[in-house]
């Protein structure tokens, strides 16, 4: 039997429960930590054929120093250990799965395993709170839509903005060679708004151009016209103050960065197509509603 000294320590065996390792341990006075050999010639009373008999512990271990760790950190009663990487260059999902793929083909003792946590573990847990908060919101802003015009067909027109923002959004973030973050996905989230209220000013004033009398073809060629700057105003606002994020470099800038350009980029499609594709898709629909 092995036995490790570890100050008034000695490791005299370990006992395996499934992936739990439970050391035992001899303990001895501090007076005894300096010298093995004392520790070594301290009587142990030890149950034998013969009945209780008392022997030295040297008798029935094998005593060696080795080296060992200074500390041991736990969690949930459970040794673990840190390795840190910091990933630059590529996107951290796409080099967490990776790594998982290579940690596969290693070659580990039984009740040992890996957890990936760190910023992987902050993004996938906002992945699954906005799979939840997305869908949510897209059908409270198509409610709140329809109490608006009271039209099912308007309120799907407005949400056509929506895939809209988004091809900005992704076009620009490969462009930059940034990629899919926590930070880019609240950026998207943010465009639903300026997106929506894009389209629904356009809508309420093509509905106010109906109500005069005029025809679809002069309803949406006017209502394009006059509705230009308003539209550009407030998308040009919004992405004029983000464009210092775009540029920043000081602290907080890898969560700056991505958000504003997730927005300027979809502000740019959004706003673009807004005023080219809603037109036509209310010409065209716009007598069923």
């Amino acid at each position: 039997m092995r036995v490790c000294v570890i100050c008034s320590l000695k490791l005299t065996g370990i006992i395996y429960e499934g992936i739990r390792r439970i050391p035992l341990m001899l303990r001895a006075p501090e007076s005894y930590k300096a010298s093995s050999l004392e520790m070594l010639q301290q009587p142990v009373t030890v149950n034998t054929p013969r009945g209780m008999e008392t022997v030295m512990l040297s008798q029935l271990v094998d005593a060696k120093s080795t080296e060992g760790p200074v500390s041991i950190k736990r969690e949930q009663s459970k040794r673990f250990s840190v390795v840190v990487a910091n990933v630059s260059g590529r996107d951290l999902v796409g080099f967490v799965e990776e790594a998982k793929a290579r940690a596969k083909e290693l070659k580990i003792p039984a009740g040992y395993y890996f957890e990936w946590g760190g910023k992987f573990e902050n993004q996938q847990r906002a992945a699954q709170k906005l799979a939840i908060v997305v869908p949510v919101a897209l059908v409270l802003i198509f409610l709140i839509l329809f109490s608006t015009f009271g039209s099912i067909p308007q309120a799907l027109m407005v949400l056509i903005n929506v895939p809209f923002a988004l091809i900005g959004g992704i076009v620009t973030l490969w462009l930059t060679g940034e990629y899919l973050s926590v930070p880019a996905s609240v950026g998207f989230i943010a465009l639903l708004g300026i997106a929506v209220l894009n389209g629904v000013v356009m809508i309420t004033y093509f509905n106010q151009l109906l109500a005069k009398g005029l025809t679809l073809s002069q309803v949406v060629m006017e209502g394009a016209l006059r509705r230009l700057r308003p539209v550009l105003m407030t998308a040009s606002i919004a992405a004029l103050g983000l464009v210092p994020l775009v540029f920043a470099t000081g602290p907080g800038s890898e969560i700056q960065r991505p958000l504003a350009i997730v927005v300027i980029g979809g502000l740019f499609s959004s706003t673009l197509l807004t005023l080219l594709i809603l037109p036509i898709i209310f010409k065209r629909f716009g007598k069923y509603s």
